[in-house]
């Protein structure tokens, strides 16, 4: 996605907090940029940087990276760099902000620099766990290193053609994973069990250093390294694989990464599906980097051999919180095929300053969503009850949302840079990055249209293998184009493929594509008891949030505030608004329980619910005029169909395969 000219290659190095702790300048690696990056004071959310850029004398533009690959947007958290300063030749070096594009830095160098300027900064990561890898990234025991947040670079060439040598120094004591390869300092994963902290002649814990080999800038951002106190590697291919993959942990507490047995299995079973499903690999090593932490931002992000996982503290040991991350690694993972390997062309830009198009996000997010779901299936990360539900709660939530009646999910993409940021307030009514989501019903329908015209001959699993596969290779990059999604499929199962994404994708449909549901043997019901993941969304402290949208039509947080009301609702011709806090049901204190019972009890009855609720110092009581009960999704069997879901989401790679 970028690229450098080899006139303007450069030297990066990091800023110590302290002199006697600062490292001595890296190596510089000739017409490379060597970057260190200091993370001992990550535990305080401080990181400090150093560079050395090659140059020559005259103008010069250093970019910061404002187009984030796989976040989809001009993410790059530019107001978190701080204490930047630049020199040439041993002198401080002026500079200036443009002021149409802040991210980039305006220089004149000097005819006496020397062939290269040196850069200092800090960056400063948030303490708020949201957002995504702007969002908090370290706590006191671990940290994420993302080395588009720590470096500078000249604006012109390609990132594929600007060479790095990166250097990080971590914590005494701590631990990385990361799909770079490491030139010295201690492995991957950290020194032997059992094995001596290095330490100073007077005793005192040595930082951590590594120095990473030689790499272009593209694979340098593609990269990220985890690091922690509390860390954990784990083996998820077979002894001898040429193409391995390992899960790397670091968690809050060392409890966290006691894992229970059949979740790491899952894990491993997880890796040989999604062989079978592609047939072939485009990494070299794959690495699932998993941050367990209550204190850091919650999200997946791909990359082409590895992926940034972070989730709760306990998600691997609780059984509520794992459910709700269960299709996680299998996303991000399908990514190394889908979105690294094959990219829509509008995603594929040549460095971090050009805008990307999101017009083909229902392919690189929303079929990654399906597959995701699939393969997590497969794997038995869910169980067959539990990935029906998943679905039934998906199929619901679309199919009763009212912004479908005034923009297309096509749309969603296009604008996804502004929509992950919006806020979960009138998010029915907006839509939200509902390429997700759709992408999963609409894929699902392709693959049971495929499995129909061919008699169960073919499936997706076929266009997978066909788009996605090939044969093993590196990290390569291959763009596409809508048209060539049509053709793919075309040689599985000839159909009129642009006609069926144009209307599924591109028009307004005010009701969701359920075809695939229904033509799998299964159809959208309802019932008065939760599904799973319903009950986990409830008892996971860290979620407990009441998800009452089908019946009263209001979804609410744990401390009682309406976090969003679906239109055409009892609780929207009421009155009630995203803001407003519950404050009493039927003149009883608001609690979940009170509010349920009050469903439950009012039943075939005639009395409206009254809800005290609280406008921001005002009070006011809204009459809900709902009898019918409680009323959650769920799906049900059409005995009329076979169950092709049932066949779609069975194991299909043998054991230990």
């Amino acid at each position: 996605m970028m690229r450098i000219q080899a006139a303007l290659v450069a030297t990066l190095v990091v800023l110590a907090p302290a002199a006697a702790q600062q490292p001595a300048a890296p190596r510089p690696v000739a017409g490379a940029i060597a970057l260190a990056v200091d993370a001992t004071e990550a535990p305080r959310h401080l990181f400090h940087v150093r560079e050395t850029i090659p140059v020559s004398p005259g103008p010069l533009t250093l970019v910061y990276p404002k187009w984030i690959p796989g976040e989809h947007g001009p993410s790059g958290p530019l107001v978190d760099v701080v204490g930047m300063r630049f020199s040439a030749g041993g002198k401080p070096l002026a500079w200036k902000r443009d002021v149409a594009d802040m991210y980039l830095l305006n220089l004149d160098v000097p005819a006496d620099a020397g062939g290269s300027i040196g850069v200092e900064l800090d960056f400063v990561t948030p303490a708020e766990a949201a957002g995504f890898t702007s969002g908090s990234s370290a706590t006191a025991q671990l940290a994420m290193v993302s080395w588009n947040q720590v470096l500078l670079y000249p604006a012109g060439p390609k990132s594929d053609d600007i060479r790095i040598q990166a250097e990080l120094r971590l914590p005494a004591g701590w631990s990385y994973g990361t799909s770079l390869e490491t030139e010295s300092g201690p492995p991957v994963g950290g020194p032997a069990p059992g094995a001596p902290a290095p330490a100073a002649p007077d005793g005192r814990a040595v930082p951590v250093t590594v120095r990473f080999k030689p790499v272009s800038l593209t694979t340098l951002v593609d990269s990220p390294v985890l690091s922690g106190a509390h860390f954990r590697t784990l083996a998820l291919s077979p002894a001898g694989d040429a193409r391995p993959a390992f899960l790397d942990m670091a968690a809050d507490s060392e409890a966290a990464l006691a894992a229970k047995p059949e979740v790491l299995d899952a894990f491993r079973r997880l890796v040989a599906e999604a062989l079978r499903l592609y047939g072939a690999r485009h990494y070299d090593r794959y690495r699932f980097l998993m941050t367990l932490s209550d204190h850091t931002a919650h999200f997946g992000l791909e990359h082409h051999q590895s992926s940034d996982d972070r989730i709760h503290e306990r998600s691997l040991v609780d059984d509520d919180l794992h459910l709700l991350h269960a299709d996680l690694l299998a996303h991000e993972m399908t990514h190394s095929w889908n979105g690294k390997y094959r990219r829509p062309i509008g995603l594929a830009t040549p460095d971090y300053r050009q805008p990307m198009d999101g017009s083909m996000l229902w392919a690189y997010e929303g079929l990654t969503n399906y597959l995701g779901f699939v393969l997590a299936a497969r794997s038995g990360l869910m169980t067959p009850e539990q990935a029906r539900d998943h679905l039934a709660s998906i199929a619901a939530g679309l199919d009763n949302r009212p912004g479908r009646t005034w923009r297309p999910v096509e749309d969603t993409g296009t604008e996804a840079q502004l929509l992950y940021g919006a806020s979960d307030a009138w998010e029915s009514r907006r839509r939200s990055t509902d390429f997700y989501e759709e992408g999963t019903l609409i894929w699902l329908e392709a693959d049971t249209v495929i499995r129909q015209k061919s008699r169960g001959a073919r499936s997706l699993d076929d266009f997978c293998k066909l788009f996605l596969g090939g044969t093993d290779s590196s990290p390569a990059v291959r763009t596409y184009a809508a048209d060539d999604v049509y053709a793919a499929l075309g040689q599985i199962a000839p159909h009129d493929w642009k006609g069926f994404f144009t209307e599924r994708v591109q028009q307004i449909r005010p009701k969701a594509p359920l075809g695939g549901v229904e033509a799998s043997g299964w159809r959208l019901g309802w019932s008065e008891e939760k599904g799973p993941r319903l009950k986990a969304q409830e008892s996971a402290e860290a979620y407990n949030l009441t998800d009452e949208r089908f019946s009263l039509g209001i979804e609410v947080g744990k401390d009682g505030s309406v976090v969003d009301v679906l239109g055409g609702t009892p609780a929207d011709r009421a009155g009630l608004a995203p803001g407003m806090k519950l404050v009493a049901v039927n003149g009883r204190r608001y609690s979940r329980q009170v509010l349920q019972d009050a469903l439950r009890l009012g039943k075939g009855g005639a009395r409206p619910i009254e809800i005290l609720a609280e406008n921001a110092e005002f009070f006011k009581t809204y009459s809900l005029d709902w009898t019918a009960g409680p009323r959650y999704s769920r799906l049900e069997r059409d005995p009329a169909k076979s169950d092709m879901l049932g066949e779609i989401l069975k194991p299909h790679a043998a054991p230990g395969k």
